[in-house]
């Protein structure tokens, strides 16, 4: 998972936008009436995720007892969404954050909607708030749907406020099959405490992390078995080894808890690899 900066702009602000054009005399005075309302929705929201409450927020429907939740839905989908709409701007705004464009949930595929931490669904109020907007690929965010945490542990990492990139955990074990496997898993690093042990396998389990990363390996030590022949060939298994590990420390340069850096990390200690296990007979 990848952090990503918090954003600036306010709910209240993004909402405002959002309804400057709608036309229609009633629906415009009701969704002006619950901007204050927007605006403390969104700041409960905040020191919730800070607390490690995300799970508690209370659900909203009806606003104020005047806006529906349907109502409220399509100020995200009408007039934020949605092309040429005021709020398009922020949204792509948005969108554009992630380094690289890849989805700060699986770190792996490319970005192409928002998905909203808490289910637009179910928290109306939070409908157009930044901070409950994360950019995500379509595959992360039809994953996680309309699901809600039940407990703490639940609750998958945000990316606006979670930072785990300071710790390695992230692992991978290689399987001595024919071609080879690698399979990835969470390891808790002592520094951690239960809940954030528990959100991150939480979010790896989710969003089925294992499978998407190890799909990516095989073709990975698929690309790579030329250039470790012609290694084993000349320096065997410690040539394969120096060079397995030299890649390693390239990935983690880049990022700690890629897969990649995973991925050859293992590989550059299993004496079996380096010393031939990379052949596919």
């Amino acid at each position: 998972m990848r952090s990503l900066p918090i954003p600036t702009l306010q709910a209240r602000e993004v909402f405002e936008t959002c309804i400057s054009r709608v036309r229609n005399p009633n629906l415009r005075t009701r969704l002006q009436a619950v901007a204050a309302l927007v605006e403390q929705e969104a700041a409960n929201f905040e020191a919730s995720v800070r607390a490690g409450t995300m799970h508690a927020v209370s659900q909203q429907g009806v606003l104020n007892g005047d806006v529906l939740a349907e109502e409220m839905e399509k100020v995200y989908t009408s007039r934020m969404a949605k092309a040429d709409t005021p709020g398009r701007p922020i949204y792509d705004a948005l969108l554009a954050a992630p380094a690289y464009g890849r989805c700060p949930l699986c770190n792996q595929r490319t970005v192409s909607t928002l998905d909203h931490q808490l289910p637009k669904t179910t928290h109306s109020a939070l409908v157009v708030a930044p901070l409950n907007l994360v950019p995500a690929c379509k595959d992360c965010n039809t994953t996680k749907l309309d699901k809600l945490p039940a407990s703490a542990a639940e609750v998958t990492l945000h990316p606006y406020f979670d930072n785990v990139e300071t710790v390695t955990w992230l692992k991978a074990r290689v399987h001595r099959t024919t071609p080879a496997a690698v399979e990835f898993y969470v390891e808790r690093p002592d520094t951690w405490d239960n809940v954030l042990a528990e959100r991150v396998e939480t979010h790896f389990t989710l969003f089925k992390l294992a499978a998407l990363y190890a799909s990516h390996a095989a073709e990975e030590l698929a690309s790579q078995q030329f250039i470790l022949a012609q290694l084993h060939a000349t320096s065997g298994g410690t040539g394969v080894q120096e060079h397995l590990r030299d890649q390693a420390i390239t990935r983690r340069n880049v990022q700690l808890n890629s897969w990649q850096t995973a991925c050859y990390a293992a590989l550059a200690e299993d004496d079996w690899y380096c010393d031939g296990g990379f052949r596919v007979l």
